[in-house]
């Protein structure tokens, strides 16, 4: 028989926690006599090892960087992955202190883009086997979104425009390769559209564009459906 649970935290009064309200705390599950395996143990097929280059952002000879397959509610969120398959404690003394390197390297490319006041590092890894370091920019100004609870954030925030979220993976890609390796991400093209006529006023049959173009990676033609997802897309828990 369960205990009564706890009554819930301080944090939940923190001005950065996300939500408001009644809350309770849910009943604590027995542990488990063995954990399940995660990606890439076992017979489990690993994700990273799967992907290739082309669904990177930058890639070098021995760490690869990632995105996630849209735009999220923060100015950026990546992922630093390991060529080997390996796990942090399991990283021999080259890659343990190059991942030093990478880290502050990209820390730094992200901390360079507009709008960007800190940029939060995370590792988990209780949903892969495979080394994944998470890098979350914070938007500059917003103190509401300081400390622990900004992964949160980023998923009840709305999502930034396209055109900025694919101009800052070209930034961040061109700030990595100054250090060496291969920049994959590309800047938004420029949508132009030759003048009808030089009078400076669109044509009368005409009406100015509203909004920003439909996000390709968003529309239901260009996603892929998720039983067969064509790249598995990073989940929070990973």
């Amino acid at each position: 028989m369960h205990d009564t649970p706890p009554l819930v935290p301080d944090f939940t009064q923190w001005p950065s926690f996300p939500f408001e309200g009644d809350l309770r705390v849910r009943q604590l599950d027995d542990p488990v006599p063995v954990e399940p395996p995660r990606k890439g143990e076992g017979h489990r097929e690993c994700t990273a090892c799967k992907a290739p280059d082309d669904a990177y952002i930058w890639v070098g000879e021995r760490w690869r960087v990632r995105a996630m397959d849209r735009p999220t509610g923060l100015p950026m969120v990546l992922i630093l992955e390991s060529r080997s398959h390996l796990d942090l404690g399991d990283l021999p003394n080259l890659l343990a202190a190059e991942l030093g390197v990478m880290t502050v390297r990209l820390e730094r490319a992200i901390r360079s883009l507009d709008g960007v006041a800190r940029v939060h590092v995370n590792r988990w890894g209780d949903g892969s086997a495979h080394l994944h370091m998470w890098f979350l920019a914070r938007p500059y100004g917003q103190l509401q979104l300081r400390g622990t609870f900004l992964s949160l954030w980023d998923s009840i925030l709305p999502p930034i425009s396209e055109a900025r979220w694919r101009e800052n993976l070209a930034m961040v890609a061109a700030w990595l390769a100054e250090f060496g390796g291969r920049p994959l991400a590309e800047p938004p093209r420029i949508q132009w559209q030759a003048p009808s006529s030089f009078t400076g006023q669109p044509p009368a049959d005409e009406e100015p564009p509203e909004g920003e173009p439909v996000s390709v990676i968003g529309s239901a033609e260009e996603t892929p459906p998720t039983e067969e997802p064509e790249v598995e897309a990073p989940t929070r828990d990973a």
